[in-house]
């Protein structure tokens, strides 16, 4: 051996045990006389088998056998191989066959060198199952801007690309578009996000937000972007919905004729309306950001506010304008429960003073349209009664003559009994149109019955009729005492007369006060001889009257009138033979205040 040999064999050995891809030396019976350590981590130690055994796993060689093809001709060969490693796990592989020749130029050897492409096609089919399977369009553009690589989401919205433009796929453009995030990426080699609108293969709008990025780069050159294209139509739809929502909110809100206002939980206003700017009497901007004052509701926001998701009451209260002005109101509220943040109330206020004017007049009118029937029927009813005062004096005067005491009795009865009805009609009348405001105080609804059932306990008994009650322990209210007196009265008194008409034996009148959802409820049900249809109809109609010559026909007009000053309601149910219930019910919410007590000096 020459000087230098054993340092070549050494370098050759070393250059053999550290090159990075596995090498083995493989004889004509395909036995493997040497590998190096790369070859080893992967197949492990061959030495003495068949390469087809340790690279295979299998017993009998290759069907395509490159080894064997270049000991036949010595040429070089190589391609990508499925193998598995001890483990039994595949290893995908590129393999590269080279002849070993002696002095003599045959081929005694071939090495086979091996590269472990595993990882490297691991990371292909992630990346393209990433590619194909990411929820967004993605494409590859050429610098003359034509798809050469789309993923299953883009063809299948914009159509499979055929070398188009993307501008022609992803717009049917014909020009490539004035703002383009390629264009840029391939100018700079930057990435750029911008939003597009787009034309689906069905034609409709695809609102997407499109990043480009440099894929390939060739001497500092970019050769080829990547566009990745989120979808937001449904995004840009729901935005599109919420704002017409938004709209159609603050549309509703700043024109509602009632006055809204939100608060947050420390009482400052957060939102107010042209209406609430109208109702307190002074400009948003000064409602806005302030803490609404504690005198500008005249109620606490808690008797306002529907508890625990129930319905919102309706409260008649007061509002005080910024003026100082006292304006009445009706008043409803509710707490709003946002996603996030904190809760806020919202309040409604409905301005009153018209429609309590306008149940002035209604009243007025009412009153006044009663005093008109009551001129037509005037004449009618006095003359009745002059008919029976002379009818009186006429059976006085002819006793007196003859001197016949029974007679001029007769006649002094008739007399005085129409004099009484002179006084009722006077007095009614009075009643009903002199228009006297209601005195509420503070009352027990349950002594007002107990009172009036008194007076008639009497009469009962004289009539055999069965007066019987059904009280409940109704808080105090704010009313006119004399005024649901009266009512009572007339309501009791009709009963009586209905049934002592209808000649039943113990014909039964009961009287029943309770309470049901904020109502205050008064009945006076008899089972007297009823109401058939056409005197239903005329019930409330200023002189009608069931008692003949003993009836005024006001009494149920004045117990109407009475009830609708209290912010309450008459209805009645009747069946003709069976008997009438008379209902009165009054709203604690529609009650008047009580007035101040006056206190005379001594």
């Amino acid at each position: 051996m020459k000087p230098g040999t054993d340092w070549k064999n050494s370098y050759r050995a070393n250059v053999f045990e550290e090159i990075p891809c596995g090498i083995v030396v493989i004889d004509r019976n395909l036995r493997i006389v040497d590998q190096n350590l790369a070859f080893t981590n992967i197949f492990g130690d061959g030495r003495g088998q068949t390469c087809y055994e340790v690279t295979r796993g299998r017993h009998t060689p290759c069907a395509e056998c490159l080894a064997e093809q270049t000991f036949r001709d010595g040429q070089r060969r190589s391609r990508e191989a499925m193998g598995v490693d001890p483990a039994g796990k595949p290893v995908h592989h590129l393999v590269q066959i080279t002849p070993i020749r002696d002095e003599t130029g045959n081929v005694p050897f071939v090495a086979a060198l091996t590269t472990d492409l595993s990882a490297t096609k691991r990371l292909q089919r992630e990346y393209q199952t990433l590619f194909e399977k990411v929820p967004c369009y993605v494409t590859v553009v050429n610098r003359d801007y034509r798809v050469v690589k789309a993923n299953t989401l883009f063809r299948k919205v914009f159509g499979e690309p055929t070398g188009e433009h993307c501008y022609q796929l992803f717009k049917r453009r014909h020009e490539r578009c004035p703002e383009c995030p390629a264009e840029q990426t391939f100018l700079d080699g930057g990435s750029h996000t911008s939003s597009h609108v787009g034309i689906t293969r069905d034609g409709t709008a695809a609102h997407y937000v499109v990043s480009t990025a440099p894929l390939v780069q060739t001497d500092g050159e970019t050769t080829h972007v990547i566009e990745m294209a989120l979808d937001v139509t449904r995004l840009h739809r729901l935005e599109a919905e919420l704002l017409r929502a938004n709209a159609l909110r603050e549309a509703l809100v700043e024109n509602s004729p009632y006055a809204i206002l939100i608060l947050d939980q420390r009482r400052r206003v957060v939102l107010a309306n042209r209406a609430a700017e109208k109702l307190w009497d002074c400009d948003r901007s000064t409602l806005i950001g302030h803490t609404l004052p504690r005198r500008a509701i005249a109620c606490r926001l808690d008797e306002i506010v529907g508890r625990n998701g129930g319905p919102a009451p309706l409260v008649d209260s007061t509002i005080v304008t910024a003026k100082g002005v006292e304006i009445p109101v009706r008043l409803s509220g509710f707490t709003l429960h946002p996603v996030e943040g904190e809760r806020s109330t919202a309040i409604i206020a409905q301005d009153l003073r018209e429609i309590r004017t306008l149940e002035r007049e209604k009243l007025d009118a009412e009153r006044l349209a009663a005093v008109g029937q009551t001129v037509a029927g005037l004449a009618h009813g006095i003359k009745n009664i002059l008919t029976g005062l002379e009818g009186g004096m006429y059976v006085t005067s002819g006793g007196l003559a003859r001197h016949d005491e029974a007679r001029v009795k007769q006649g002094w009865e008739m007399l005085e009994r129409n004099i009484g009805r002179v006084s009722a009609l006077v007095k009614n009348l009075l009643a009903f149109s002199r228009g006297d405001e209601p005195k509420p105080r503070l009352v027990r609804p349950a002594a007002i019955v107990a009172d009036v059932v008194s007076l008639f306990k009497e009469l009962a008994e004289q009539h055999d009729l069965v007066l019987e009650t059904e009280i409940s322990d109704v808080a105090p209210a704010s009313m006119d005492a004399e005024g649901i007196h009266t009512c009572l009265t007339n309501l009791i008194s009709n009963a009586f007369d209905a049934c002592l008409v209808s000649h039943k034996p113990m014909c039964r009148v009961l009287v029943t006060l309770r309470e049901e959802n904020e109502e205050i409820i008064f009945e006076v049900t008899d089972t007297g001889c009823g109401m058939d249809y056409e005197v239903k109809q005329k019930a409330f109609t200023s002189f009608f009257t069931t008692k003949g010559s003993g009836g005024t026909g006001l009494g149920l007009l004045l117990t109407r009138k009475i009830v609708q000053q209290h912010g309450g309601s008459v209805t009645f149910e009747s069946s003709s033979n069976e008997g009438t219930t008379f209902r009165l019910r009054f709203p604690r919410r529609r009650l008047p205040p009580p007035v101040e007590e006056e206190h005379n000096g001594s």
